[in-house]
C-alpha cells in the first residue's frame, strides 16, 4: 500500500479569507456563540499537541495573535487610532488564558470597536469627501502601502489619510475621462457598496477571522476553516469550482492576483497575470462595471465567480505598469477547471542548430495528481501523474526527441507519492526525500523501482510558484545530478499539512463546527537541506521580478525556519557535473549579450520589479498623467518579439513564441544535448 501525503501549495490564500455571509446584518453588536468557545479550546489543544513547531499557546503567542487580529481588521491602518490600540493592550497577554477558558468575547469586543470606527469613516467620506472638487495642481503624494506607516494619533490624522486616498481615486477616474458628476457618482456608489458588505459581516465571520489569527501565529499554512470555508476547500481540491481560475488576495486597497490556476480560463486567455490588480468587475458583455477598490476580497470573489459559460469583465491595473500605469479592461468566459486541464501534456519543438534539426520534447505538468479513490478501489487504470508522464515520455521517444524539458512552473504540488514515483522515472533507484515529524522521527522515502524510463538530456523548468511536491522532484533531480534546473528559485514550502474535522471532538447537534488544517511534518532533500524558505535554486537563473520577501514562503513572518538534518546515502548520476553547468552558464551569458529578445525580456523584468516596489502615487494631475504615459511607453518599448533563430539564422516553428522562460529552457536543453561531459 502506498503512503500518501498531501504536499500541495496552500490554497488557503483565498479560502482562509472566505467568510460565510448570511442575511444582511443590522448594526446590532455582534456576539459570540457558546460553541465558538468550545471550538477555540479544542483548536488550541490540537495545536499544542500536534503542530510541528511544538510550541504552546502562551503570553508570547497571545501578543502575536492580538497584533494579527488587529491587522486582519485594519490592514492598512486607516480606522483605528493609537488611543484605540491602547484600549486593546490589556488583552495582550490574556488571549491564551481566555481561549483556554472557552472565552472568545475579546474578538467581538475588538471587532465592535472596529465597526464603530468604520461607520465613522464612512460617514466622513459621504459627507465630506465624495462630492469634493480637489485641487490637482498641488504637489502631494498618497502612500498606498501603509504597513510601515505609523498608526494615526487622532481623527484629524485619519481624515488626512482618507482625503488623500479619495483624492487619488478621484484623480484616477478623472484621467480615465470621467466628468466631475460621474466621479462623484462612482465614489458614492463605491463606498455605499463597501459599507453594505461590512454590514453583512456576521458572528461566524468574526470567529473565523479570530481563529485564523490564532492558527496562523503557528505558521501560515495552519488554518481554521469555517463550515462554509471547509466546503469551499473541498470544492477546490476536487477542481469543481466555476470561475476564472485565479486565486486572489488583498493588498492594501486592492484585490491582487496571487496565483493563476493551470487549465483555467485566466491561464487560457493569457489576459490576466500574477500581481495584476483588479479594480472593477462587470457582468456579461455590457453590465455595469462595479468599482471594487477598497472592497473585502470575499465580495470581489462573489462578483467574479459565476456559472460556466458566462462572461465577466475585469478592469485591471497590469503588474507590468503598476499602480501608476493606466487601467485595462479584459473579458473572460467562466468555466470549470477540469481534471483533464490539470493533466500532463506534451509537445515537440523543432529547432535548427548548426544546420541540423533538433527535436526537443516539452512536458507540461500543472500539478502532482492521483485518482486516490480509484486507486483504493483497485482500479488498475487509475489516473496518476507518473503514469501519464511515463506514457508521454514513451511517445516523445517514439518521435526521436533529443531531449526533454519538464515544465513545473506554477505547479503548486499535490501528491508526495507521485513526486517520488515521478523521480523514479529518471533515476535508477534510491532515496528521494526525507520527512521529519513533530517528534523528530525521520523517515526516508525512496524510489524502489530499479527500472529507468528515460536517461537522456533533461531540463526542469521552475518559477517562484513551483512549490512543495514540485520542489521535492526538482531538488532530487538536482541532487542526483540527473538534470539541469532552469528558471526562478522555487516557492520554499517545505511543510506537510493534514485536515482535522472538529466534529470528532465537539458534539453539538445545534451548531456546525469547522475544520483545522495543521502543519505536522517537514521535508528535507537527500542532502539533508530543508526546502523551507530556500526552495530549489536553479542551476541557470533566469531574470525575475519577484523577490522572496514579497512572493514565496519568506513573505510570511510566521513561516517555519530553514534548517538541515543529516543527509542520506545516494548515488549521483554522471549526467551533470560542474563543467557542464559552467558551459551552460557561459552559453546563457553569451545570449544575454547578443540576443535582442532576451535583452528586452531582462529590461521588461527590471521595470516590472520596480513597479512592484512603487507604492507612492502622485496626487498632482500633470505628474500622474506623465507617470501613466511613461509606463505605457516602457511597456511598448519592451514588447517582446521572441523569435527563436538558429546560429545560422534559420528560423524555426517557434517564431511566434512569446514564452521567454520556455524559450530559454529549450536553449539550455539544446546546449546540454551538444555539451561534452568532462
Amino acid at each position: 500500500m502506498k503512503k500518501l501525503f498531501f504536499a500541495g501549495f496552500s490554497v488557503v490564500a483565498l479560502l482562509a479569507c472566505q467568510l460565510s455571509f448570511g442575511a444582511v446584518a443590522d448594526t446590532t453588536t455582534l456576539r459570540s456563540k457558546p460553541v465558538y468557545g468550545k471550538e477555540a479550546k479544542v483548536i488550541t489543544y490540537i495545536l499544542d499537541n500536534n503542530h510541528y513547531r511544538k510550541i504552546k499557546l502562551d503570553d508570547s503567542l497571545s501578543s502575536v495573535i492580538l497584533d494579527e487580529y488587529i491587522k486582519s481588521l485594519d490592514n492598512n491602518k486607516t480606522y483605528f487610532t493609537t488611543a484605540d490600540l491602547q484600549q486593546f493592550e490589556k488583552y495582550r497577554t490574556k488571549m491564551d488564558d481566555l481561549i483556554r477558558a472557552e472565552n472568545v468575547e475579546v474578538a467581538y469586543l475588538i471587532y465592535n470597536a472596529f465597526r464603530k470606527r468604520f461607520d465613522e469613516r464612512m460617514n466622513y467620506i459621504m459627507t465630506q469627501l465624495v462630492n469634493q472638487q480637489f485641487d490637482y495642481s498641488v504637489e502631494e503624494y498618497y502612500e498606498t502601502d501603509r504597513d510601515k506607516e505609523p498608526w494615526c494619533k487622532s481623527e484629524a490624522e485619519l481624515n488626512e489619510v482618507w482625503r488623500k486616498a479619495i483624492k487619488s481615486q478621484a484623480l484616477s477616474l478623472k484621467l480615465a475621462g470621467k466628468s466631475q458628476p460621474d466621479i462623484e457618482k462612482t465614489l458614492k456608489e463605491r463606498y455605499e457598496r463597501f459599507a453594505k458588505s461590512i454590514k453583512q459581516f456576521n458572528s461566524e465571520d468574526v470567529f473565523s477571522m479570530y481563529m485564523n489569527s490564532v492558527t496562523e501565529s503557528y505558521d501560515p499554512h495552519t488554518n481554521y476553516l469555517s463550515p462554509k470555508a471547509a466546503d469551499l476547500f473541498k470544492q477546490q481540491m476536487s477542481l469543481s469550482l466555476e470561475g476564472i481560475g485565479a486565486r486572489l488576495q488583498t493588498e492594501n486597497d486592492y484585490t491582487k492576483v496571487a496565483e493563476i490556476i493551470t487549465g483555467g480560463p485566466a491561464e487560457k486567455s493569457d489576459l490576466i497575470h500574477v500581481s495584476d490588480r483588479i479594480i472593477g468587475v462587470g457582468q456579461g458583455a455590457s453590465g455595469e462595471v462595479v468599482d471594487v477598490i477598497g472592497w473585502r476580497i470575499d465580495e470581489v470573489v462573489k462578483l467574479i465567480k459565476g456559472p460556466k459559460g458566462t462572461t465577466v469583465r475585469l478592469q485591471i491595473l497590469p503588474a507590468e505598469t503598476g499602480i501608476n500605469g493606466p487601467s485595462k479592461m479584459i473579458t473572460i468566459v467562466r468555466d470549470k477547471i477540469k481534471l483533464e486541464d490539470q493533466q500532463a501534456k506534451k509537445s515537440v519543438i523543432h529547432y535548427q542548430k548548426d544546420g541540423k534539426d533538433q527535436k526537443l520534447g516539452v512536458i507540461t505538468l500543472p500539478t502532482f495528481y492521483m485518482d486516490f479513490e480509484a486507486y483504493q478501489k483497485g482500479d488498475p487504470n487509475y489516473t496518476s501523474t507518473t503514469r501519464d508522464v511515463q506514457k508521454l515520455v514513451k511517445e516523445l521517444q517514439a518521435e526521436n526527441v533529443a531531449g526533454i524539458v519538464l515544465d513545473l512552473r506554477n505547479n503548486g504540488g499535490g501528491s508526495l507519492t507521485e513526486a517520488i514515483d515521478l523521480t523514479g522515472l529518471f533515476i535508477k533507484d534510491g532515496p528521494v526525500v526525507q520527512v521529519k515529524n513533530s517528534a523528530n522521527k525521520i523517515e526516508t522515502l525512496t524510489d524502489d523501482n530499479p527500472s529507468l524510463i528515460y536517461n537522456g538530456p533533461l531540463v526542469v523548468l521552475t518559477n517562484r510558484f513551483s512549490a512543495s511536491a514540485s520542489e521535492i522532484f526538482a531538488g532530487a533531480i538536482q541532487d542526483y545530478h540527473r538534470g539541469v534546473i532552469v528558471g526562478e528559485s522555487s516557492y520554499g514550502k517545505g511543510t506537510v499539512q493534514t485536515v482535522i474535522n472538529l466534529n470528532r471532538f465537539i458534539n453539538d447537534p445545534n451548531n456546525q463546527v469547522g475544520e483545522l488544517k495543521i502543519t505536522f511534518q517537514k521535508f528535507y532533500r537527500v542532502t539533508g537541506s530543508s526546502t523551507q524558505h530556500k526552495g530549489v535554486t536553479p542551476d541557470i537563473k533566469l531574470p525575475t521580478p519577484l523577490s522572496p520577501e514579497q512572493f514565496g514562503e519568506s513573505s510570511s513572518p510566521s513561516a517555519l525556519p530553514w534548517d538541515e538534518i543529516r543527509g542520506t546515502l545516494y548515488q549521483k548520476t554522471p549526467m551533470i557535473n560542474d563543467k557542464v553547468i559552467t558551459n551552460l552558464t557561459k552559453s546563457y551569458e553569451d545570449r544575454l549579450k547578443s540576443d535582442a529578445s532576451l535583452q528586452r525580456f531582462v529590461s521588461e523584468t527590471q521595470e516590472t520589479s520596480k513597479s512592484y516596489k512603487e507604492t507612492r502615487v502622485s496626487l498632482n494631475e500633470v505628474a500622474r498623467k506623465k507617470e501613466m504615459e511613461e509606463a505605457e511607453k516602457k511597456k511598448a518599448a519592451n514588447k517582446l518579439n521572441t523569435k527563436i533563430v538558429g546560429k545560422e539564422g534559420t528560423p524555426t516553428d517557434l517564431m511566434e513564441m512569446d514564452d521567454e522562460y520556455l524559450r530559454e529552457g529549450l536553449f539550455v536543453l539544446s546546449d546540454l544535448i551538444t555539451t561534452k561531459l568532462g
